[in-house]
């Protein structure tokens, strides 16, 4: 839930280079789940969603956070289909 600017802060730092999501009024976040209502905290989430928007994978919390992860689900999927 995050602005633009605190994401491309945190996405330099880590050297990260696809699109991070924005979410300000956290209606995605509530709606994908990953809203922790008594911490108010979000969890650090990728979503793998397919071409039709099926969501194919999702990666929580610490594996979230290594970009590598995400090429690993990209490439197993496109092996897959």
């Amino acid at each position: 839930m995050d602005g633009f600017f605190a994401n491309k802060a945190w996405t330099d730092q880590q050297g990260i280079t696809f699109p991070m999501l924005s979410d300000l009024g956290g209606d995605t976040t509530r709606r994908y789940g990953i809203f922790n209502s008594q911490t108010k905290m979000v969890r650090r989430a990728t979503f793998l969603i397919d071409k039709t928007g099926k969501v194919i994978e999702i990666q929580l919390d610490k594996e979230a956070l290594d970009p590598t992860n995400a090429v690993a689900a990209c490439e197993r999927h496109k092996l897959k289909g």
